[in-house]
């Protein structure tokens, strides 16, 4: 078993990061993050209470290290890499 990575290391490396899904709605964001957690896919939330302060102003990014990228869109059902990265418009 590996130890989990600090949220605050894993931010200082955000190369080894890629975003798998944006969330309006903090509920959304940590449901996501449990389906994750429970296939063993290590996850970090960043900006997950920032909304609160603007309503649909933020959004939650939900990142994964990069080795885990494909394995957490297929259980997201999340678009795959060759999409935008921004989902603004969704």
């Amino acid at each position: 078993m590996t130890l989990p990575i600090p949220q605050s290391e894993a931010i200082e490396n955000p190369d080894k990061l890629v975003t798998v899904g944006k969330y309006i709605e903090s509920v959304d964001a940590h449901m996501a993050k449990g389906m994750l957690e429970s296939a063993g896919i290590e996850c970090f939330l960043q900006g997950e209470n920032a909304n609160s302060l603007l309503g649909a102003a933020f959004r939650a990014r939900l990142l994964v290290h990069k080795q885990d990228e494909a394995t957490a869109r297929e259980i997201l059902g999340a678009p795959d890499a060759t999409q935008p990265e921004d989902y603004a418009s969704e």
